[in-house]
């Protein structure tokens, strides 16, 4: 997949815990690894924005795109 989840990094600049930032974003523990080991599939708009209000960063700080080697076309 092209969109790298960069969440164990703003969490690791933040010092802040899965345990904290699930219980201040109101996720289960479960949905915030699953997040922040890129097992999931969508991220809800709410939950985002939920998460870059509490880590005070912007989406972009989060999510990362990159080119897979065969879609690098013209480049």
């Amino acid at each position: 997949m092209a969109i790298i989840l960069r969440l164990d990094r703003v969490m690791a600049d933040r010092k802040m815990s899965l345990n904290e930032l699930a219980a201040k974003v109101g996720i289960s523990n479960v949905n915030l690894s699953n997040l922040k080991t890129g097992k999931v599939k969508a991220v809800r708009f709410s939950t985002l924005d939920a998460i870059c209000d509490v880590l005070d960063c912007q989406p972009g700080d989060i999510l990362e795109y990159t080119r897979s080697g065969s879609d690098n076309k013209g480049k």
